[in-house]
């Protein structure tokens, strides 16, 4: 049997990522062969992956990445927030978004990043998935892209993609698109006009405030047209280009709009956007936790 050094060990290491005594015992598995211990790691990943696959991953980052006239948001989650700070997982993050590029979807942006993942799950010992995927693309423009709580360039946990088509000075497309973002990183619309408007969330809305004014005793007749004058309300909070603009509540998103393209001297519009916050519409598990921090303590 081949004598497994500390330098074999090293070199095992710093090519798989993986723990020390792993990378030990997979060369006494392979007779000192970094390649064939490299393949009993990436199998012992599969199998620590499964295991894991069936944890809630609601933490972790959102990244951006952009070319060109298009930008994609990937979100890729891990089950706790410490392992946003962990390098390696950063890395991988920007890896899934520079993927996404290239994706038509996220199951695109999976198979791209599936041997990191799985050696990643195997280093770290945290389920992780990449969950979602956001792209946007303009003929001629920009899409501006804007990181809530970045904790690094291009990475943090609410990413907000703007598609700007317009044939003006890029500069203060990007300018006026990424001060969108902002907007709505913070105001959370659902749509960019009313005609985009989920009409389940308006007879939502309808039957919620329908209900609230018989509770209030108004009169059966005027409720309808009670109900309409808030509905016309709940459209312009939630409807991005009728929304007060946050910089300046005295002017909407779309009069800022208005007002660049008449800086500008040509059309502007706003064709999309996106917002993705970290976790969102994830159940987190929280039941027992402490029974599971015990598990994991006892595995060593």
């Amino acid at each position: 049997m081949a004598e497994i050094t500390a330098a074999l060990v090293k070199e095992l290491r710093e090519k798989s990522g993986a723990g020390m005594m792993d990378c030990k015992k997979a060369l006494s598995e392979n007779d000192g062969n970094v390649e064939a211990s490299m393949d009993w790691l990436r199998t012992k990943g599969l199998s620590k992956a499964a295991k894991k696959a069936d944890r809630v991953a609601a933490e972790g980052l959102v990244a951006v990445a952009s070319s060109g006239t298009t930008a994609v948001a990937v979100e890729v989650n891990a089950e706790t927030d410490f392992v946003s700070r962990n390098e390696l997982f950063q890395n991988l993050a920007r890896n899934a978004a520079q993927a996404g590029l290239a994706a038509t979807d996220v199951e695109g942006v999976q198979a791209a990043i599936n041997d990191e993942i799985t050696n990643l799950i195997a280093n770290i010992g945290e389920n992780m998935v990449a969950r979602r995927m956001a792209k946007h693309s303009v003929s001629q423009g920009v899409v501006s892209s804007y990181i809530h709580n970045a904790i690094a360039p291009n990475l943090g946990r609410i990413a907000v993609l703007v598609a700007v088509e317009s044939a003006g000075d890029a500069e203060a497309l990007n300018d006026m698109g990424r001060k969108i973002a902002m907007h709505i990183a913070a105001t959370q619309p659902l749509s960019l006009s009313s005609d985009d408007l989920d009409p389940s969330a308006v007879e939502r809305e309808r039957t919620v405030l329908t209900e609230k004014a018989r509770e209030e005793g108004k009169p059966e007749a005027m409720i309808a047209k009670i109900v309409d004058g808030q509905i016309s309300k709940f459209q312009r909070e939630v409807v991005l280009l009728e929304q007060p603009f946050v910089m300046n509540p005295d002017q909407t998103v779309k009069q800022l709009i208005a007002d660049t393209a008449k800086a500008l001297g040509t059309d502007v519009t706003v064709t999309g956007f996106t917002r993705l916050a970290l976790g969102e519409g994830v159940e987190k598990k929280v039941d027992d936790f402490a029974a599971e921090v015990a598990s994991m303590m006892n595995q060593g």
